[in-house]
């Protein structure tokens, strides 16, 4: 049985500032989830046992495939290639199918029936 934990935000460029302050450090390119109208980023909370996750979300779809996100000006840009080591990028994940995200998406939609 997995257990999510759920954290709303506005917009995608808030889910970006959340996970950029998240990421270890010197790394600056982080996956980011498009899937089923959501845009989001699953986080486990327990890694040894893998069934507890954080799901950071927001409603919308992301078009391109690696995002440059620029946290002072709160804004992102599709670009080729993450040249720029003073910005976060974020590669998009458009999965035909993701269980993990399935369940998570049914948890939700069930909190707020």
């Amino acid at each position: 049985m997995m257990d999510f934990e759920f954290e709303e935000f506005d917009s995608p460029e808030d889910i970006f500032i959340a996970m950029s302050t998240m990421a270890p450090p010197m790394k600056n390119v982080l996956p980011i989830n498009s899937y089923k109208g959501y845009i989001f980023s699953l986080i486990p909370l327990t890694p040894t046992s893998g069934n507890s996750y954080l799901m950071i979300y927001s409603k919308g779809v992301l078009d391109g495939k690696l995002l440059e996100f620029d946290m002072n000006l709160k804004k992102f840009k599709s670009v080729e290639a993450a040249e720029r080591s003073d910005k976060i990028y974020f590669v998009v994940l458009t999965p035909r199918s993701n269980t993990i995200a399935d369940a998570a998406i049914m948890a939700l939609e069930k909190k707020f029936i």
